[in-house]
């Protein structure tokens, strides 16, 4: 009951007193470790894969599953969160968060086989999803709205910079202990992130009982973890690597979506929506949240053509195609406060429209610009080009989206966010993939090895297709525009 009232009285006391506005920043920073934590985790694996194909005598294929069901995990669990962030206290969602992301880092580190080491990467999964919408919503309840783009541009920096460090630290690590070092490593400071927030993450909401609705979880588990499996089996297709087709688990996707959809549409009468689509009623929020969708695609797309063409066009060894891509990464991260503080002074616009315009130069200087004969100064420039430009867009479209909604809807808004998230980096993997390996197939060069040429002509594939979403991502920014003050009121 003390419980009760103490996080009711925080939820509603002002901002200005001085112990509240203490707890707020102890929530915030604490919650910005937690995601730094389990970011580099999930970022840590790609450059670790071989090496564990080789410990644990499996091919390739076998191999993905590492990322694959992590990413199906995280696509299934994430729109149970904002059921999970009304019914439960915010240190209670903290302390299961972290729970889960500690249990998988003990199994994955145990790991005697290749089936328990997937099991441990998916119980991890568990945990990372819940974080980042725990965050994104604690910002929203925490932050008055005058200052909440400065405190996006410090999410923004997590968000860059565990994806920038984590292949390095990966690849430094895997060079001196065995796979099962980077879970060991990770374990104890996952162990003093769930000690300390079990002691001082502070309850910054006011509770409600809402019931789970069962169909609901089976339908949105099958959706999106079809979705997601589906587009990440087209790469593999266009080489003819599949048991089975990508389009009949799309389909199969889009059906249960639009389900699910139909479900939750007939639930929020009632209030009792497991992710409540009445966000999408807010203009702001689907401008904003559609054009960080595209750029998402753009991002992950770049990110899994950008070392190919690096290591087999330009013959660069993967440690310094890592670190040829850590400047772009860290640049994108250090650049987030800055946006913060101009979006709380100028609003999104003058940020999106000029970020928009530098997505489209990067991505058409990487599909024209570059060849056999390219120099990686050219390539190290337009990713750098690429990822500032990125920063000039999601934190505007976090701090608008999620801005323009009222405050009970905050929840449902950042698990949407996240989920589309996931399906967004699974279709810019599937499309850049599946169009870089049409490229090399078209020269005729092996999809393992391929020669210079052939990955310069996939690669060109690619990035003509990014280029050609960038000028979406530009209309897209023309409508974009700061939330009304009226959306910050609670809608009875």
């Amino acid at each position: 009951m003390t419980d009760t009232i103490a996080r009711a009285d925080l939820a509603t006391a002002p901002a200005s007193d001085p112990d509240v506005a203490r707890r707020n920043r102890t929530a915030l920073a604490l919650l910005l470790a937690a995601v730094f934590v389990v970011f580099l985790n999930e970022t840590m694996m790609g450059v670790a894969l071989p090496r564990i194909q080789e410990a644990l005598h499996i091919d390739a294929t076998r191999g993905q599953w590492l990322t694959t069901a992590f990413a199906l995990t995280m696509a299934v669990v994430i729109p149970i969160t904002g059921w999970l962030m009304q019914r439960l206290s915010t240190r209670a969602v903290f302390t299961l968060a972290m729970s889960s992301f500690v249990f998988g880092t003990v199994v994955a580190a145990l790991s005697p086989v290749f089936e328990v080491l997937v099991a441990g990467r998916v119980i991890q999964a568990v945990g990372t999803a819940i974080m980042m919408p725990l965050m994104m919503t604690t910002v929203m309840t925490v932050v008055p709205e005058g200052e909440r783009g400065r405190v996006m541009g410090r999410v923004s920096i997590v968000m860059s910079v565990a994806p920038a460090v984590g292949p390095i630290v990966s690849g430094a690590l895997i060079q001196v202990l065995p796979w099962q070092g980077l879970f060991w490593v990770m374990l104890p400071i996952a162990l003093a992130m769930l000690a300390i927030g079990v002691r001082r993450v502070p309850n910054v909401s006011e509770t409600r009982s809402v019931p789970l609705d069962v169909l609901s979880v089976v339908l949105a588990a099958l959706a999106f973890s079809a979705l997601v499996f589906g587009l990440s089996q087209i790469g593999a297709a266009a080489v003819g690597e599949v048991a089975i087709q990508p389009w009949v688990p799309i389909v199969i996707g889009l059906v249960t979506l639009g389900a699910f959809g139909w479900r939750q549409i007939a639930l929020q009468r009632t209030d009792s929506a497991l992710l409540d689509l009445r966000t999408f009623l807010s203009r702001d929020f689907a401008v904003s949240v559609a054009m960080m969708t595209a750029g998402m695609v753009s991002l992950f797309g770049a990110f899994i053509v950008l070392p190919q063409f690096a290591r087999y066009t330009l013959g660069l060894d993967p440690l310094w195609v890592g670190a040829m891509l850590l400047p772009g990464g860290l640049l994108m991260g250090l650049a987030g406060p800055t946006v913060g503080r101009l979006y709380d002074r100028f609003g999104p616009r003058p940020l999106v429209i000029p970020g928009s315009i530098g997505l489209a130069v990067a991505l058409w200087t990487l599909a024209l610009g570059l060849g056999p004969g390219s120099s990686w100064v050219v390539l190290l420039a337009a990713h750098i080009v690429l990822m500032l430009s990125l920063a000039f867009l999601f934190t505007p479209a976090f701090s608008a989206s999620l801005g323009s909604l009222p405050p009970r809807l905050y929840s449902h808004g950042s698990a949407t966010i996240a989920t589309l998230q996931q399906v967004a980096g699974a279709a810019g993997t599937a499309i850049f993939v599946a169009l870089y390996a049409t490229g090399v197939s078209a020269v005729g060069g092996s999809p393992d090895v391929p020669s210079a040429a052939a990955a310069a002509q996939g690669s060109h594939l690619a990035f003509l297709a990014g280029g050609f979403l960038s000028f979406g991502v530009i209309a897209l920014a023309l409508l974009v525009r700061r939330p009304a003050a009226a959306a910050q009121t609670p809608a009875h």
